[in-house]
């Protein structure tokens, strides 16, 4: 796992310490080694820059950039096949120096071209140059488990795995993307391509860019496309299924064992970690080590699930109970490690899991995913059941509860005593008048409803153009396929994985996915949608869990789905509080000139004065971006 930066620039005004500052402003993603080559190629400033956390081949043989014949690279990731890939090449009469996986990039790009991605089992963002085409290639894994940015403008092209290194460059000029400002605070965070700045995007994942440095021209290729596995359903017994699922789970999570560092694994004491951990622990003689982080209210509180699942599994088992003086000393340091405004409040957990974690490992496996492959989300038999009275009630229905709203959003809501229920009547009004499944998938996960929006940003609510507006991609597939699929193109790249990735690297902690191997992804969206849960019996990731009792039993897994979240409300009343005051007052709000002071001091009250529990994940949306606003834009 690395850092990478580089830029080309056709102005020349770039230098060698220029781009040792873009890669040093990266430097908690490898702080074992680093290096960087700069150079004038034709008509333009060409740097490459890396920071290397050492994890296989952890000598000096696996520095980077790295070159072979016309080619160099920097690369972030891990390709857990690479070994196999070297023997084929190997016997195609290649010679390796190293035992690095980096090196097997370069010479499988040599053989076979792009092709080569086809071959890739990994989490993998990596810049390569020919030098013989003039080209650079951006190119990031399948489903996006590791970042790539890159900015373009004023002939100054510059890239890397974070935002923070474009700031290091004097080209970079920063510009408020006010569609991006819309969707983070309807959603918490910015979808893919877009990113809060102008001219400044994310690389698609299973996406790689081709920059043509001759004809300065960027395109860009899909290699990978997760709804290519959807549209083809498999005709197989559900023993052979379940059959197929174990094997592939377990070639997943061994693959992802492989490192010549100390290897650990996140557990909750879920069905997810649970069952990834059982697979690893079966046949392993040495306790496989697993992290868990607790809090003390109960309701919240998953350790003592995650500690039993560990006895009864017999791993190293270390866990932590987290408390608002530890949630108090991350939050400063948030903006500046997700670089965007980003509102996911279980980051905190997070970071200190991966805090705990890196004591002992510097490789974690975590088990994100889960519920996008096996349907798991409470929301998915949300939305399927407002998209099924819709359908078959949709007069009866609609008609009584838009009168209901109507009534409840009209004057009297400008009293203070209906205030606190305006946000439920907003959501209300588009849940009626949401017309797919789409709809309210997205309505339930909002955090400012669309009319909300209007009201809170001076600029108004921006028009956007993602995933969760296209009708006309979704309506080719089953309702539960559509929901599966708008969380692995969005909230699975945006949302969780940015969370773990910027978690781990913050102490330069490798994050590892055995549930995201694309192979089981691609399995899983052939099966058919409605046999992964049950909406009768409201049960969901009915596969996983028949594979998860074979090695668990099942009254030590089947409780509600609690989630990673801390008690944000309750530490919003207490220590919190000074953050929100000293972040949220009238004279930044308005200094700043995006959002209407009125409708954010109206939220506060609904929080502190009229005690409207829901109110705080809007309170820390807003405070989340002040406190990126305050890091980035001042």
């Amino acid at each position: 796992m690395c850092g990478i930066a580089g830029l080309c620039d056709y102005t020349n005004k770039s230098s060698e310490l220029i781009l040792t500052k873009m890669m040093n402003s990266v430097r908690h993603r490898g702080p074992d080694d680093s290096g960087c080559s700069f150079a004038h190629h034709h008509a333009a400033q060409i740097g490459l820059g890396h920071r290397r956390l050492s994890i296989i081949d952890i000598s000096s043989l696996g520095h980077q950039p790295m070159n072979y014949l016309d080619y160099e690279i920097i690369f972030n990731g891990e390709i857990y096949n690479y070994a196999d890939i070297k023997k084929e090449l190997e016997q195609l009469g290649y010679h390796f120096k190293s035992h690095s996986d980096t090196e097997v990039i370069l010479i499988g790009f040599h053989k076979w071209g792009i092709k080569v991605l086809e071959k890739f089992i990994g989490m993998f963002a990596f810049v390569l140059f020919d030098k013989k085409e003039n080209k650079l290639y951006l190119v990031r894994d399948r489903v996006g488990v590791k970042p790539l940015y890159y900015y373009y403008q004023n002939e100054t092209f510059l890239f890397a795995s974070e935002l923070k290194a474009f700031h290091a460059h004097p080209g970079f000029k920063k510009s408020l993307n006010h569609s991006s400002l819309t969707t983070y605070f309807q959603f918490g965070y910015s979808i893919c391509p877009e990113t809060i700045f102008e001219n400044t995007y994310q690389v698609n994942p299973g996406h790689y860019l081709e920059f043509d440095i001759q004809r300065k021209k960027i395109s860009e290729t899909a290699y990978w496309k997760i709804e290519d596995h959807y549209r083809n359903k498999t005709n197989l017994t559900e023993p052979e299924i379940l059959h197929d699922i174990e094997s592939l789970l377990t070639s997943s999570a061994n693959y992802r064992m492989v490192a010549d560092v100390p290897v650990g694994m996140f557990l909750s004491g879920g069905y997810d970690s649970s069952t990834v951990s059982a697979i690893l622990q079966k046949n392993r003689t040495e306790k496989i080590k697993t992290f868990t982080i607790g809090f003390k209210e109960d309701e919240f509180n998953e350790a003592p699930h995650a500690k039993k699942i560990a006895a009864y599994l017999g791993t190293d088992h270390t866990e932590y109970y987290c408390s608002m003086d530890d949630a108090l000393k991350l939050i400063p340091e948030m903006p500046f490690y997700f670089d965007e405004p980003y509102s996911d409040y279980s980051s905190i957990p997070t970071m200190l899991v991966s805090e705990l974690a890196r004591k002992k490992v510097t490789v974690a496996l975590s088990a994100d995913g889960g519920d996008e492959l096996f349907g798991g989300y409470p929301k998915y038999l949300n939305a399927l059941k407002y998209h099924r009275l819709r359908k078959f009630f949709p007069n009866v229905l609609a008609s009584p509860i838009r009168e209901v709203y109507d009534f409840t959003s009209s004057a009297l809501l400008s009293k203070t005593k209906f205030i606190k229920y305006k946000t439920t009547s907003n959501k209300l009004g588009e849940l009626i008048k949401g017309q797919t499944v789409i709809d309210f998938a997205r309505i339930n996960v909002q955090v400012f409803e669309e009319k909300s929006l209007n009201n809170l940003l001076l600029n108004g609510n921006q028009k956007q153009n993602h995933l969760f507006y296209d009708h006309n991609f979704f309506s080719q597939f089953d309702p539960l396929d559509q929901l599966l699929l708008l969380d692995f193109k969005v909230f699975l790249p945006d949302d969780l994985l940015v969370k773990i990735d910027r978690s781990t690297m913050r102490v330069s902690l490798e994050g590892r996915e055995p549930l995201l191997d694309h192979r089981l992804i691609e399995y899983m969206g052939k099966i058919n949608a409605q046999s992964k849960l049950n909406y009768k019996n409201k049960t969901t990731k009915y596969y996983l869990k028949k594979i998860a009792h074979k090695y668990i039993p099942e009254e030590m897994l089947n409780r509600p789905k609690m989630g990673f979240t801390p008690p944000l409300a309750t530490w919003m009343k207490g220590p919190l509080t000074e953050y929100v005051m000293q972040y949220m007052n009238k004279d930044i709000i308005e200094s700043q000139g995006l959002l209407n002071y009125k409708v954010v001091d109206r939220i506060k009250r609904d929080f502190y004065e009229l005690n409207y529990v829901k109110a705080s994940k809007k309170i820390w949306n807003i405070l989340m971006f002040q406190m990126w606003f305050d890091k980035w834009m001042s």
